[in-house]
């Protein structure tokens, strides 16, 4: 589901005199905001976007705010370190709403009734490098099976308690959009910096401001059946350009896509996205103030951010980065997945899935287009103390997603490090975990010679040693990517798996392929 919004507004509160300017300074920074902001969230990819100056604080009043993340603290990923220039990454997570919380959505979502609690339909994990070259996103389809940890609603203090094997749709009812952030962060460890989400109407809206999407289908569509189901979505062969409701039918289409599952959903979803941003990029109707100030309105009435991006002066800067990134340089990804045992889920691919987090936590380009990057080894200034010394706890996270745990694993690495002279190494068997890649754990720098040390011995890298509130010293945590033998053999292979069925925003010839069953 398409999220665009709309940044704007330069410097101040309404235009409040600030020392230093005149009224003739503050016209043309206005005017030179109007020149760049529009939509940042047509996937907030496209970056040049405006607002009306005058529609300043009236913008910011649109803006729906709410917290960042409500999940434990403890469960909160690291934020990426900067790069040697001193530029960050920057996450941000894309959420689709079905609220049918006014009797608009309601119309447009079906027939549940006003008043049930939203789900997270569509999620989509935005990462822009550090150096502002490129831009991943991956999506992770509605049916996936996740660990959500517990969030605690903002707004009226409830505490939904951890789950496992939950819907990750439903992680959006369980508080709001910040209990989706911090399901995304348990999962990957990646830090997110930002949400915004829409609802239906949003997406109706939005879509008729902008002026419509070209998307294109093998052959004639209509999702429909005998019983009901299908978005209703009716296209001819070719490349039609569609706009409110339809285009809401566009991204809701399961029955007549493919094989009509969620990931074929996805995929539609990703040809929206990308064909989006083109059009915003290069649409001469976007040069239009009457336009454009309507788009402005349209899109920050239907948004909901995180309190970080609460005001259009913050969207427009975020935009400035944005518009940085070449459409060449987008890329859309899915989670790599495979089917649950009883084939009505999916789950996180093993191996694929992790290198895919791996990849964007690193700030590794999924279009493998990346200049050849050197890793520098994290600087540590804390000795580690003799090998014999070091209390090493060794726990088991050999469980994945469509695997078991390995019984004994812990105590087989134990063994392996006193064997090495980690005589005070011991294996934790109170709880088995699930952690798709090992990794060594230390919650305080004068552990961290120590934690990095008993990565060198078992062959880990650095990379994979992080300092964590969650634990009370070293702590070695056997991934699902170590399952057997004595020794750990890294991923250094930087390529985007295949099974995340990597689409470049630039490619134009993209099209749905439809079932024949679903032709007319």
């Amino acid at each position: 589901m398409p999220l665009t919004t709309q940044a704007a507004g330069a410097g101040g509160h309404g235009g409040r005199r600030r020392g230093g300017g005149t009224d003739g300074d503050r016209k043309r920074r206005r005017r030179r905001v109007i020149r760049w902001s529009a939509s940042i969230l047509a996937l907030a990819m496209a970056g040049t976007a405006t607002a009306g100056y005058l529609y300043y604080e009236h913008l910011n009043s649109n803006l729906k705010k709410a917290d960042l993340n409500i999940g434990d603290s403890k469960d909160r990923a690291t934020k990426t370190k900067a790069n040697a220039a001193g530029q960050t990454p920057l996450n941000i997570l894309l959420i689709g709403s079905d609220a049918r919380d006014t009797a608009e959505n309601q119309k447009l979502g079906g027939a549940r009734d006003i008043g049930t609690a939203a789900r997270a339909d569509v999620q989509m994990l935005l990462h822009v490098s550090a150096d502002r070259t490129s831009m991943s996103v991956v999506s992770m389809p509605r049916d996936t099976l996740v660990s959500i940890p517990k969030c605690t609603d903002p707004d009226t203090g409830k505490v939904y308690p951890a789950t496992t094997d939950t819907m990750t749709n439903a992680s959006l009812e369980r508080g709001g959009p910040g209990c989706t952030v911090a399901t995304w962060e348990k999962l990957t460890d990646i830090h997110i910096d930002h949400f915004m989400m829409v609802d239906f109407s949003g997406v109706v809206s939005m879509a008729d401001a902008i002026g419509g999407v070209p998307v294109c289908v093998d052959a004639d569509i209509y999702s429909h059946t005998s019983s009901g189901h299908g978005s209703g979505l009716k296209l001819k062969k070719g490349t039609t350009s569609v706009k409110g409701k339809q285009a809401l039918q566009w991204l809701r289409t399961r029955y007549g896509f493919e094989d009509g599952s969620d990931i074929a959903r996805t995929k539609a979803q990703h040809m929206y996205m990308n064909s989006m941003v083109r059009q915003l990029r290069s649409n001469a109707t976007l040069s239009n103030p009457d336009k454009l100030l309507g788009l402005a309105e349209t899109a920050t009435k239907a948004l909901t951010v995180d309190t970080g991006l609460g005001s259009v002066t913050k969207l427009y800067d975020l935009s400035k980065e944005l518009k940085k990134v070449p459409t060449a340089r987008i890329t859309m990804t899915t989670m790599p997945w495979v089917y649950s045992s009883d084939g009505n889920r999916v789950l996180p691919r093993p191996t694929d899935a992790a290198k895919l987090w791996r990849l964007v936590r690193e700030d590794i380009a999924l279009d493998g287009k990346d200049k050849k990057k050197t890793t520098a080894t994290a600087k540590v200034t804390d000795k580690a103390a003799a090998d014999d010394k070091i209390v090493v706890q060794v726990q088991n996270g050999t469980k994945s997603s469509s695997e078991s745990a390995v019984t004994g694993r812990a105590a087989a690495i134990t063994e392996l490090l006193t064997g090495k002279g980690f005589t005070k190494a011991a294996a934790d068997t109170s709880a088995l975990l699930s952690e798709e890649q090992t990794v060594v754990r230390y919650p305080s720098a004068d552990l961290a010679g120590d934690a990095q040390r008993v990565a060198k011995v078992l062959g880990i890298p650095s990379s994979q040693v992080t300092k964590s509130t969650a634990v009370s010293g070293v702590t070695l945590v056997v991934g699902a990517d170590w399952r057997s033998g004595t020794r750990y053999t890294a991923d250094d292979d930087d390529t985007t798996p295949a099974s995340a069925s990597a689409l470049n925003a630039s490619d134009t010839k993209a099209c749905m392929h439809v079932d024949p069953d679903y032709t007319w």
